[in-house]
């Protein structure tokens, strides 16, 4: 057309949730959004600087004696996995079933039987050196949809169900752990949420994992034998969710995981609130946890609580906060928590714009402060203040700078590794700067810089990084990217062993460089090919005289132990993944997937290697080849009924 382009899209009310009314009103909102100028138009009026866009939807009126269908849809699917590895070649085949049904008119039930995760992506596992574990985005298609009930308190962290046992294995005398397996099946899962008509969401989660063993040997006798490290265990989750006033709720949480036998079970409740006033300009918001964990030797119960208070529209906002959780507080069966026992305050304030200006489409600026203490003892920790600053150009060229600042002594409890000890650090200070450039263009990049150090008498301490993403658009079906990471850590200090009861740290040089290349060509809507591929190489390397953590904090190292006391902590880690993906949508909701994929690992003690010595040695390892193939139908039962209806008639 001369005055522009018409869409036509057809939704099947048979995904809709919606009430058997005569004359039904509902809420409808359409956006579009202009690429090259990145503006945004919407049918229904939003006022952008305050409140959620659902306020703003349009009414859809007219609408007469429309009767709701069966909601049903199921997802048969079949997968085969080849799996070779150091000479050794494995096979798999699954079947299963997806299901979505509508119980009611407001409420649906998700499920997934005999479930298949074979193709989801890999993760970006990296060197840890912290007291703390590493958290893994979600790759399961099931876990990562319809799922926003299920986060009301941050409770559930999705990758516990399926993930590494919990269990430990006991070794005799002349005995070797000769397999332990990195993952537990999960045997099935389901989701029931809604919302009813007078604003009570109800959200219910259940999954099952399987029983897993290790294997252990016997090196006198040659015999296995085989020790339960995760026992078969179910994950449940229940959310009652009632909304008021539109734009405020008061929510109960409940997460449990009980595993059969002497395995530990857990259990975890939050009671939230989130009001905000009606002409949405303030907010208070927060809520009391409590944990509970059933052990061999009795139960631990923790508790944790949120209060925080803020301006929430306009230009110019800000918050104040309060956080507190106990020694004891641990969610961690179904959640995820890197560190309890704080009791900490904060604050912060923003600037933003709404109307573009001469030179900036839109622009923000923030600063924050931040006091913190143990709960128990109740004892100082730190302080940190800092501000961002970030902003697109009219020419739409992204950019950013951000600061912050550990004011004074920071005394960290956790480093240590042991109950009561703490580690001194002073006035650590980083910086970063980024840029990203019209992604409109043929060639664009993204790029940052940073730089940390810290002011204390007898620390040199720095820290630099930086990394580069160029991006091609070769045509709207061909796009690729490539990012490179680096950063450097001098003269760090960090925890390294025990010796008796003495804790020693040692002072390194940390390095880590990460290569990884993305892209996809799209023959058309129905086919497409896709790659993913990422190195990631750390070294940490030590020198010769080591420290011992003295009862106030601070490192001596008078002892005079050195790394010959210890076993060799130098470190070279080295992983890498490639992924190298085919669909093809032969039909609506219906999909045939390909992919290849390889992987090495390597971890050894050469830390002085250069890049490619260490990248050598990784290709002398054994190289995982997996390739996969699934293929999911989708079928409607609204459109099978009317197939035999019709032969009837």
């Amino acid at each position: 057309m001369d005055d522009g382009w018409i869409v036509e899209m057809k939704i099947p009310y048979s995904v809709l949730r919606f009430s058997n009314q005569e004359k039904p009103t509902w809420g409808l909102q359409f956006h579009r959004q202009f690429r090259r100028t990145r503006e945004q138009y919407t049918w229904n009026p939003v006022d952008i600087s305050k409140g959620n866009i659902g306020l703003y939807h349009g009414e859809m009126v007219g609408l007469e004696n429309i009767q709701p269908p069966t909601r049903l849809s199921l997802y048969p699917f079949a997968s085969a996995l080849v799996n070779s590895y150091d000479g050794k070649t494995t096979d798999d085949y699954s079947l299963g079933l997806d299901v979505k049904y509508g119980i009611s008119e407001n409420f649906t039930l998700d499920a997934t039987l005999i479930p298949d995760f074979s193709q989801a992506g890999f993760d970006n596992v990296q060197l840890n050196l912290g007291p703390f574990e590493q958290q893994f985005s979600e790759q399961r298609q099931f876990f990562t949809e319809g799922v926003d009930l299920f986060n009301k308190g941050n409770l559930f962290y999705s990758r516990r169900v399926g993930s590494a046992p919990t269990g430990r294995v006991n070794l005799g005398d002349d005995e070797e752990l000769l397999e332990y397996p990195d993952k537990v099946k999960t045997l099935n899962a389901v989701k029931i949420s809604g919302r009813t008509k007078k604003g009570l969401g109800v959200g219910f989660f259940n999954a099952i994992t399987e029983k897993t063993e290790a294997t252990i040997k016997n090196n006198l006798t040659g015999e296995t034998r085989s020790e339960i490290v995760e026992p078969l265990s179910n994950y449940n989750i229940i959310v009652l969710d009632q909304q008021f006033n539109q734009n405020s709720s008061v929510s109960l949480v409940n997460t449990n995981v009980t595993r059969n036998g002497r395995f530990r079970d857990a259990n975890v409740t939050a009671a939230l609130f989130d009001i905000t006033t009606k002409s949405n300009k303030y907010n208070l918001s927060g809520g009391a946890k409590m944990s509970s964990l059933n052990l061999e030797d009795g139960s631990k119960n923790g508790f944790s609580s949120e209060l925080f208070f803020g301006k929430v529209s306009g230009k110019y906002r800000y918050g104040i906060g309060h956080s507190l959780a106990d020694k004891k507080y641990n969610i961690n069966d179904l959640g995820i928590l890197f560190r309890n026992n704080y009791n900490n305050l904060s604050a912060d304030a923003s600037y933003r714009i709404f109307e573009p200006t001469e030179k900036l489409n839109n622009f923000y600026a923030g600063t924050w402060f931040n006091y913190n203490r143990l709960f128990n003892p109740g004892t100082y920790t730190g302080k940190n203040t800092g501000f961002n600053i970030n902003g697109t150009t009219k020419k739409l060229h992204g950019f950013g700078w951000n600061a912050n600042w550990q004011i004074g002594k920071q005394f960290d409890y956790f480093e240590p590794r042991r109950d009561g000890r703490f580690f001194i650090y002073e006035n650590s200070v980083n910086t970063n700067a980024w840029i990203s450039s019209n992604y409109n263009k043929t060639f664009a990049l993204d790029a940052n810089v940073g730089y940390a150090t810290m002011f204390e008498p007898g620390r040199d301490f720095y820290n630099y990084w930086f990394g580069i993403e160029p991006r091609v658009r070769f045509s709207d079906k061909f796009v690729m990217q490539y990012s490179f990471y680096l950063d450097d850590y001098r003269k760090d200090r960090g925890f390294v062993d025990t010796i008796g009861d003495d804790i020693i740290f040692g002072q390194r040089r940390r390095l880590e460089v990460v290569n990884s290349l993305s892209g996809s060509y799209n023959f058309n809507s129905f086919h497409s090919l896709n790659l993913t591929f990422r190195h990631y190489w750390s070294t940490v390397t030590y020198e010769t005289d080591l420290y011992t953590l003295q009862d106030n904090g601070r490192l001596s190292q008078e002892d005079g132990y050195t790394v010959a006391d210890i076993d060799d902590p130098n470190v070279n880690f080295n992983t890498w993944n490639l992924d190298f993906g085919y669909a093809w949508q032969f039909a609506p909701g219906s999909q045939l997937s390909a992919l290849y994929r390889n992987s090495l690992f390597n971890f050894d003690n050469f830390s002085k290697d250069k890049y490619f010595d260490s990248v050598n040695r990784l290709f002398e390892q054994p190289i995982q080849h997996t390739f996969s193939l699934r293929l999911v139908y989708y079928i409607d039962y609204n459109n099978v009924k009317s197939i035999f209806n019709k032969k009837t008639s």
